[in-house]
């Protein structure tokens, strides 16, 4: 069998098949028209890339061709986001740039086993394949999501400002347990230091819902990751107080609220504000 006949792509519970134009989500086939399903496969196929306007009019109808483009082209997209259960103002799978074009958001997996570079060049990257892809999660109220979120960057602007408010008590600890802990107190101030502005990038961009966070944040999430693994620790500067394993046990926790942050933003997108 030839390569082109068995071209297709996957994406989350979608198959598309470039040959017999079909479009299936878990198995079953949906209905859509032969245009849609034409800017649907030039967007996979360029997945995590701008689509211009205009190269899908190029695409879509000769040059000799007298249609309203601007019209046609938005009611070709409306029947997609229809069909795929999206939306434009919440966009799970296709993000629209104003008068730029269209974007198409998750992950690509070529049928036909071909190295496609839309596979490999998702627009939500993460750092390992054992991470949650934004295709996988449920779509969740808003304002729950919103409220942990912050919560989160609450809990870690306090242990910042506590840790700088009681720095003297902390040295002696650190003192009298370690012996000469300079570095270790300088890494705390530095780190608190950025990780403050952080926080407050994370509170002021949540609280005011500012487009597009999920890219930003992945952005950061690496270097956001790494310090959020180091205040981990905190509670063990408290094991005088509650002992090693309470200590432990929370620290243990702490070692898992970096994910839930990446999950909670990466959940942000597919939610609708209330």
């Amino acid at each position: 069998m030839p390569e082109q006949a068995k071209k297709g792509f996957r994406f989350g519970v979608f198959e598309i098949d470039a040959v017999s134009g079909e479009l299936r989500k878990s198995g079953v086939r949906l209905k859509l028209q032969d245009q849609p399903f034409q800017v649907l496969l030039i967007m996979l196929e360029r997945a995590g890339e701008v689509v211009s306007r205009d190269e899908l009019r190029q695409r879509l109808w000769p040059s000799d061709t007298f249609v309203d483009f601007d019209h046609s082209l938005n009611t070709i997209i409306n029947k997609l986001r229809e069909v795929l259960g999206d939306s434009a103002s919440s966009p799970r799978y296709i993000e629209t740039l104003a008068k730029r074009g269209y974007r198409f958001l998750v992950r690509v997996e070529p049928l036909n086993g071909e190295s496609a570079a839309t596979s490999q060049r998702p627009v939500t990257k993460t750092t390992s394949s054992l991470l949650t892809q934004p295709d996988e999660l449920p779509a969740v109220h808003h304002g729950f999501i919103r409220a942990l979120f912050l919560l989160i960057q609450i809990m870690y602007l306090s242990f910042y400002l506590t840790a700088l408010a009681r720095l003297s008590a902390i040295q002696q600890l650190l003192d009298r347990k370690l012996g000469a802990a300079d570095w270790i107190t300088v890494l705390l101030v530095a780190s608190a230091a950025i990780g403050i502005p952080i926080r407050l990038y994370l509170l002021s961009s949540v609280s005011f819902d500012v487009k597009d966070l999920s890219r930003k944040f992945l952005r950061i999430f690496v270097p956001t990751f790494i310090l959020d693994e180091l205040w981990a620790l905190a509670p063990f500067l408290l094991a005088p107080q509650i002992g090693i394993g309470l200590a432990l046990a929370a620290t243990a926790a702490l070692l898992y609220v970096p994910f839930a942050e990446r999950t909670l933003v990466l959940m942000r997108d597919r939610s609708r504000p209330a």
